[in-house]
């Protein structure tokens, strides 16, 4: 369980800083797909980095599974963020190199130093990739260089990276926002198969509207740093839509 009591985010200076993320509590159970919507700039992607601590809160406390998140350092903070998979808009591939290698990437934090110079990775290493690559449909794939694949492909790339490192938690930030809409709901998809499959909480920014109240159980909306709207997908209707996005509501839901 992911648990947030009273989280706030501002960068720079406090008194005259930019108040990203505003008071914010929630709970956020095992097993979940929990989308985030709002605005750009209404603090969507603060809050998701905020689970990782890729951004350190300003105030409030964040707990994962028992732990008090805001109290890591060092080498617990890196063992933290192992349990937890990060995929992002732009996919972060080495693109002149072999996909498996891209996948096998996660492995390098756990492995010595000899060994990574070298890139003698471990047999289970390899077959752990290929299975997260058949995992999302591009097993036969592995051995092209990633800049041979379509946006879609390199996404479920970083989507099978991920999977590699076996994380109970997937932050994903935007991860459709590159890729047109057929590919995008494609890769919706992969999300929903994998937390079914393996049970891991799949936490999505996501600016597109309709595929967060598609694919998502429960949804957020976020205004002004502040949530406005806690509930599920099905439940939000246009005047949930007004409170999150105001005057552009109709227009926002669209895109």
């Amino acid at each position: 369980m992911i648990k947030l009591e009273h989280i706030s985010k501002t960068f720079g200076d406090t008194g005259d800083g930019v108040h990203a993320v505003k008071d914010v509590s929630l709970e956020i159970g095992d097993g979940e797909i929990f989308g985030i919507i709002g605005r750009s700039g209404a603090g969507k992607s603060t809050l998701l980095r905020a689970v990782n601590r890729m951004h350190q809160i300003t105030s409030g406390t964040l707990t994962v599974n028992g732990t008090d998140v805001t109290g890591l350092s060092g080498k617990r903070l890196r063992q933290f963020r192992r349990g937890i998979g990060m995929v992002f808009q732009s996919f972060n591939l080495v693109t002149r190199t072999s996909v498996i290698k891209n996948v096998l990437a996660a492995c390098v934090p756990d492995m010595p130093f000899w060994r990574v110079l070298l890139g003698a990775f471990r047999k289970e290493d390899k077959l752990k990739a290929l299975e997260s690559l058949g995992k999302v449909g591009i097993l036969d794939k592995a051995y092209m260089r990633a800049d041979q694949l379509s946006g879609g492909q390199q996404q479920r790339v970083a989507l099978a990276r991920t999977l590699t490192q076996d994380p109970h938690i997937i932050l994903a930030d935007e991860p459709v926002a590159a890729l047109d809409p057929v590919t995008a709901k494609q890769v919706m998809e992969d999300f929903v198969h994998i937390n079914q499959e393996l049970g891991i909480s799949i936490l999505l920014n996501i600016h597109h509207v309709e595929l967060a109240l598609e694919y998502a159980d429960r949804v957020i909306g976020i205004r002004a740093g502040r949530i406005v709207y806690d509930g599920p997908s099905k439940q939000v209707d246009q005047t949930v839509l007004d409170a999150i996005y105001g005057e552009d509501a109709v227009s926002e839901a669209a895109v």
